[in-house]
Order: C-alpha cells, then sequence, then structure tokens
C-alpha cells in the first residue's frame, strides 16, 4: 500500500536585501490651510464689539420696558420690583457670558469664524429690532427713566409742540411751504455755514414773516426780521458771505445773520433749544434772556415760561410746530393731519427738528 506524499507548502520568497531595507513611508497627514494670528485677533475684537451691541440694546429694552411696566412712585408696587428686576438682569448677564464660553469652544472647534459670525448676527438681530417701530416706546420710557426731571419736561414741551402743529390750517401751511422754494437754497446755505438745522431756520423764517420779507412797525427787516443784530455777530455773518457789510434787505443776507444770531444765542443757552429760540426772540433788550431768568431765579423753559408775556412764551413752540412741519415736507413728501389713523405716531418717529 503505497504512503500519501505530503503537500510541502509553498515557501514565502525571501526578500532581496536592497527591499527589506526599505521601510513603507509614512501616509502625510492632511495640513489644515495656514491661519494668520493676527486674524485671531480681528475675530475676537469682532465678536466682542458685536456682543457689546447686543448686551447695551438688550438692556436698554429690558429697562425701559421695566420702567413702563413698573412706572410709579410705590415703594412695593413699584421701586422694590424694579430694583429686584436690576438685580436679576445683572444675575442674567453673568449666566449668559458663561452660557457663551460654552458655546463658542464648540461653535469655534467646527469652524473658527463661526463665534464671530454668531455675535455680529445676534447684534444686528438687535439693531434690526431697535429701528422697528415696536421698540421707539420703549426707548422713550428708558430716555425718561434716565433724563429724570429734563426728560419729563422735554417731553411735556414736545407735546406742546405736536399740539400747535395740529391746530395748524393745512391748506395755510401748503401756501406757505410754496412760498418758502424761493428761499430755501438760501437758508439751506445759511444753515451749514452755522452748523443749524435748515427745518429749525425755515421755522424761524416761518415765525418771523411766514416767508413774505417786509419792513414791520417794530424795526424787524426782511425775511427773518432782522432787528438788533451785535456787531460780533454781523462781522461773523459778513466773513462767511464774503462781503463787507451784510445787506438786510437781501434775503439771502438776512438768512445768514439770522443763523449766526440763532447760534450765538443757542450756544449762550448751552444747546437748550427752547432757552435759545426764546433768547433769539428777545434779543439784547432788557438785559437779554440770560439776565431775566437770573431776576427771576429760573433755570429752564418749564419754570421761565409762566413769568413771559403770552407772545414770547410760545414763540419757541410756534417756531418748533413750523419746523416740523417743513421736515415732515421734506421727510414724506406731504402734511399729515395728525389726529388721522397712526400719524401721531409716525409723526413723533419723525421727531422734531433739533429736539
Amino acid at each position: 500500500m503505497s504512503r500519501p506524499v505530503p503537500i510541502k507548502k509553498a515557501q514565502a520568497k525571501p526578500r532581496s536585501p536592497a527591499r527589506a531595507g526599505r521601510a513603507k513611508p509614512p501616509r502625510k497627514a492632511k495640513r489644515k490651510p495656514p491661519f494668520r494670528a493676527e486674524w485671531n485677533g480681528w475675530l475676537l475684537s469682532l465678536e466682542i464689539a458685536a456682543l457689546a451691541v447686543a448686551a447695551v440694546l438688550a438692556t436698554m429694552f429690558l429697562l425701559g420696558y421695566s420702567a413702563s411696566w413698573l412706572s410709579g412712585p410705590g415703594f412695593f408696587a413699584n421701586l422694590l420690583p424694579f430694583a429686584g428686576g436690576v438685580v436679576l438682569l445683572v444675575l442674567a448677564a453673568a449666566l449668559l457670558l458663561i452660557v457663551w464660553w460654552q458655546a463658542r469652544r464648540w461653535l469655534s472647534e467646527r469652524l473658527r469664524y463661526l463665534p464671530a459670525a454668531t455675535a455680529v448676527a445676534l447684534a444686528l438681530s438687535w439693531v434690526w429690532f431697535v429701528l422697528h417701530d415696536g421698540y421707539t416706546p420703549v426707548f422713550t420710557h428708558f430716555r425718561t427713566l434716565v433724563g429724570g426731571k429734563q426728560e419729563a419736561e422735554r417731553v411735556t414741551l414736545a407735546h406742546q409742540v405736536y399740539a400747535a402743529y395740529r391746530r395748524h390750517d393745512t391748506g395755510g401751511l401748503q401756501k406757505m411751504l410754496a412760498r418758502a422754494a424761493a428761499f430755501d437754497p438760501a437758508i439751506t446755505d445759511a444753515a451749514k455755514a452755522f452748523d443749524v438745522d435748515a427745518d429749525l431756520l425755515h421755522g424761524i423764517a416761518a415765525t418771523e414773516s411766514s416767508f413774505m420779507p417786509r419792513d414791520s412797525r417794530d424795526g424787524g427787516k426782511g425775511l427773518f426780521q432782522i432787528t438788533a443784530v451785535p456787531k460780533s455777530i454781523t462781522r461773523e455773518a459778513a466773513r462767511e458771505l464774503g462781503v463787507a457789510e451784510p445787506s438786510v434787505a437781501d434775503p439771502r443776507h438776512n438768512a445768514y445773520l439770522a443763523a449766526a444770531t440763532f447760534k450765538h444765542y443757542l450756544e449762550e443757552m448751552n444747546d437748550d433749544l427752547f432757552l435759545g429760540l426764546l433768547a433769539y426772540n428777545i434779543g439784547p433788550r432788557n438785559g437779554g434772556l440770560r439776565f431775566i431768568m437770573q431776576q427771576y431765579g429760573a433755570s429752564d423753559f418749564a419754570t421761565m415760561q409762566p413769568y413771559l408775556q403770552t407772545l414770547p412764551r410760545d414763540y419757541p413752540i410756534r417756531v418748533l410746530s413750523y419746523a416740523l412741519a417743513f421736515k415732515l415736507w421734506r421727510h414724506d413728501g406731504k402734511l399729515l393731519a395728525y389726529e388721522e389713523g397712526d400719524n401721531a405716531v409716525h409723526i413723533q418717529q419723525v421727531g422734531i427738528p433739533g429736539l
């Protein structure tokens, strides 16, 4: 009986010394694109700035909303809850910072630009909300909260201006706007020369002459009814006009003299618009408005108003109501009836020139 022949396993061929000495080259790791170090600084700065904008706008909204909701003098019903809300706001801000710090690590692992992009998107969303109509009343409450007495007086006087605008005859205002068109270039140039609001200058001219230049019995001359102008102001107007002596009969010269005079009194009254207009109207007679205020112990327009006669007391209100009409005409291309629909809210959003 024959024995089975064993099958030999195939032996691996011996590697040649040359091939055995060769090592298999390691795989090259994919390199990430180089990221400049200065870009890290710019992205971090952008992220911080965007977060700061969002935080400021959100704080103003929350404080303004709280001031509206909790307004009142009661300690337990108003003051204490508001103070508690401020404490909660600080704690919430600290918690949000912790959450953001954790979130930004997760975002930066996915894309280096992502934390800055997210912060910018958050800031832009708040900016959009601020520009939305719903933010206006909240911001008004915030201004009242911070401005205190001065802001309360400003709001009261502003509503006097809105009421005066409401009482104007629309047809009469339209005719006056048509007459004003011939003097627009001169008034606009004068406003630019002395850095005052052009709508305010239009309001002064409307109050003084209704854009019908003439000489009046009280000595007023021309478009702005110029009377006694200090020599220093006359020299300033002459320098801007490039003439030796301004002529009050020339509407352009008249406008420059009015702009220089108004600018002078506005600076004298520390940029208080109502007092500046009142000082413009009173002029240097009786020692000027500053002397009269010292005589009666008045510190602002609200405390000065009761001591004045009817015309000077109403002068700033009349000027600003006309100025508001010019601003609305320039903004909307028409005059809106204050009491119709949502016009009152829109007019308040457009705002009184210079205020």
